[in-house]
């Protein structure tokens, strides 16, 4: 079985569940899923860090939400391709959100005869499938720097491109630092 659809948790009331403890009996979650995020720092980072890029191109989400730690990694893999391609160094890109929260989900069989084999709501806990990040409203989720403006506009239609990617509404704010 694949997962779930985004909307299953996306826009979901919910109080983060990260309890992980080095003392087992102290844990409430007994394994927690990998992180699928490989990198969130990517370009030039130390260019980044001595104010060399004076542009700033930041994608917001505009609502509280989750977004899935998989949908964060494709959206980083289609900016930095594609950024990369067009720019090659000249660029710092940031993912900003963390995947804290761990989801959870109830099982439940649909095939004939499942009724005498699961529970159903009784002891609904659920078990761990994977993790997401909890993004509040005008929160950066992604950041990219650059240095000229020839490189504005193939950052914003990448950062145009993965909107329908994000399960929010969201807004692309640019900014020049001095």
């Amino acid at each position: 079985m694949g997962l779930r659809k985004a909307s299953s948790y996306s826009k979901k009331r919910v109080r983060p569940y990260t309890r992980k403890s080095s003392k087992k009996s102290k844990s409430y979650i007994k394994t927690i899923p990998e992180n699928k995020i490989v990198k969130y720092k990517m370009g030039a980072i130390n260019d980044f860090d001595k104010g060399k890029f004076k542009n700033i191109i930041r994608l917001i989400s505009t609502e509280k939400v989750l977004i899935r730690d998989n949908s964060l990694e494709s959206c980083r893999q289609f900016i930095n391709k594609n950024i990369d391609r067009a720019l090659a160094g000249q660029y710092y890109f940031e993912v900003k959100p963390f995947p804290h929260h761990i989801l959870r989900e109830n099982k439940a069989l649909t095939t004939p005869g499942a009724d005498r084999m699961q529970t159903g709501m009784q002891r609904s806990f659920g078990k761990a499938i994977g993790r997401a990040a909890i993004v509040k409203p005008w929160q950066t989720v992604f950041l990219v720097a650059f240095l000229n403006e020839r490189s504005r506009k193939i950052v914003r239609s990448a950062l145009e491109k993965i909107k329908s990617k994000i399960p929010c509404r969201s807004r692309i704010m640019f900014e020049k630092r001095e």
